[in-house]
């Protein structure tokens, strides 16, 4: 008798396990995270996924309907884009606001320290093509989390802290700023990035409580691959800063 978890919504979007067509050994495992699951009314969720009530909610069953023919798409989304880096992984979760009409008023990628914007844009698109139909009781919020894991032999990357992220990263930060000026930067965002060999950056991704601009994410990305970290000395190294119109009064200005 399948499990309880291969029959949740989570699992049937995106763990190959369940369904999906397995990548060629050594291959990434992609997967999902639970998380708390949130009561609404007499309606539970099942394992991986999370139906915010503020005045409505939509059933579970109709999420994972509507996510079920997707999940090897989503899946490909990493498979497709992860090329040699078989060092990048991490969790993240896509979140969907449902209007009362049942449109989207907005889909975000939240708590997310992947690291890698051509994977999260792929699965941006997809959820964003997903319907779920009007809420029942009025506006709502679903949530998605996923995981992938790195698959190369030497596991996941190291990590700097949040001191050692900030120092790496430094001014640089603030040549960001241009792509403001191209498109609508972010309140607050988390920037995750991996240090290879002579401080290259290899990857960068995003994770915002609110939609992050494609626009501002591209110029970023673009921006952040340039920029010059300390050698992690032969290991490639994760590490994550903040960005945003919240933070640029509290940080120094780049001379360039």
């Amino acid at each position: 008798m399948a499990s309880r978890r291969c029959s949740g919504l989570a699992v049937a979007a995106a763990l190959v396990a369940c369904g999906g067509k397995p990548p060629v050994e050594p291959g990434p495992k992609v997967s999902a995270v639970p998380l708390t699951r949130v009561a609404v009314e007499d309606a539970e969720p099942d394992d991986g996924v999370q139906v915010i009530s503020g005045k409505g909610h939509v059933e579970p069953r109709v999420v994972e309907a509507a996510i079920a023919p997707h999940r090897d798409a989503m899946t490909a989304c990493y498979l497709s884009r992860v090329g040699k880096r078989r060092w990048l992984g991490g969790q993240l979760v896509l979140r969907w606001g449902v209007a009362a009409d049942g449109a989207f008023d907005q889909v975000a990628i939240t708590d997310n320290d992947l690291g890698a914007w051509p994977i999260e844009q792929c699965l941006l698109e997809l959820a964003r093509g997903l319907t779920f139909g009007p809420p029942i009781g009025g506006a709502a919020e679903v949530t998605l989390p996923l995981a992938f894991t790195p698959s190369g032999t030497r596991g996941a990357p190291a990590r700097w802290d949040e001191a050692q992220s900030d120092r790496a990263v430094g001014v640089q930060l603030a040549k960001l700023d241009a792509c403001g000026k191209k498109a609508t930067a972010p309140d607050d965002v988390t920037i995750t990035l991996y240090a290879g060999p002579r401080g290259k950056v290899e990857s960068v991704g995003f994770a915002s409580a609110m939609a992050i601009d494609d626009a501002w994410a591209i110029c970023a990305e673009k921006a952040a691959l340039a920029w010059h970290l300390p050698d992690p000395k032969g290991q490639v190294t994760k590490l994550a800063v903040r960005y945003g119109r919240v933070w640029t009064s509290h940080r120094p200005k780049s001379s360039s």
